[in-house]
């Protein structure tokens, strides 16, 4: 943008002695005058809805200041604010992810110091109550199955101690004439066991293997600021 200035010295002509030429203002120098008003105007912003070139810089002063972060006035905002803003939203210590770019967070953002962070692995939340989640950076867990494919087998047996059954037998009603009215008597068979075993085996349940004791998960780029 260019700032007007005078071709004309207007008050050294008023300083000369009437009667002398140069008094006389002409016309071409008011032209002149004119053309460098335009000139200087038709390059400065409109106050309404300005439209800048080029790289525009805020005034010094408490208007072109950078603005805290959190401040949320109608001040002007410089890139050096932007920049404050999205480092206090990710302070040392804080994980980036993104889901299908692998660029260092350091480049994408501007700041950090950012490295890799917890390849292979998904993340807890803390908790004070369980020792194996109650201090940052613990690791655990594995990969490959715990429970391992199994079988149990149950047998059962049957034991028969052996049993007879009696049968009736007549009187013959011959022999000592005491006996001739003799009824019927019992009997016993021989003695026997059925001995029947009876097997049970349980189906087999598990899976073995590495890579067998993974949760549902999707891979993401991840990256923790350290400076």
């Amino acid at each position: 943008m260019s700032n007007y200035t005078k071709s004309t010295n207007f008050a050294a002509k008023d300083a000369l002695a009437s009667g002398n030429a140069g008094k006389i203002v002409k016309g071409t120098e008011i032209d002149t005058e004119f053309n460098n008003i335009a000139t200087a105007i038709s390059t400065k912003a409109d106050l309404a809805s300005p439209t800048f070139t080029g790289s525009p810089v805020l005034p010094t002063g408490t208007t072109g200041v950078t603005q805290s972060s959190g401040n949320s006035s109608t001040a002007l905002a410089t890139t050096a604010f932007v920049q404050a803003a999205l480092a206090t939203m990710y302070p040392v210590g804080s994980i980036y992810t993104n889901a299908s770019v692998s660029t260092n967070p350091a480049t994408l953002l501007g700041f950090g110091t950012w490295t890799a962070f917890a390849a292979g692995r998904v993340m807890v939340g803390f908790d004070s109550g369980n020792a194996l989640f109650d201090t940052a950076g613990e690791t655990g867990g594995s990969a490959d199955a715990i429970t391992v494919s199994h079988t149990h087998t149950a047998t059962s047996t049957v034991t028969d101690n052996g049993h007879s059954h009696t049968i009736a037998v007549a009187g013959s009603g011959t022999g000592n004439p005491s006996n001739q009215n003799a009824g019927s008597s019992n009997a016993s068979t021989s003695s026997s066991v059925t001995g029947i075993t009876v097997a049970t085996t349980v189906a087999s349940t598990g899976s073995s293997g590495t890579n067998a004791n993974y949760q549902p998960y999707i891979t993401v780029y991840m990256w923790k600021r350290t400076a």
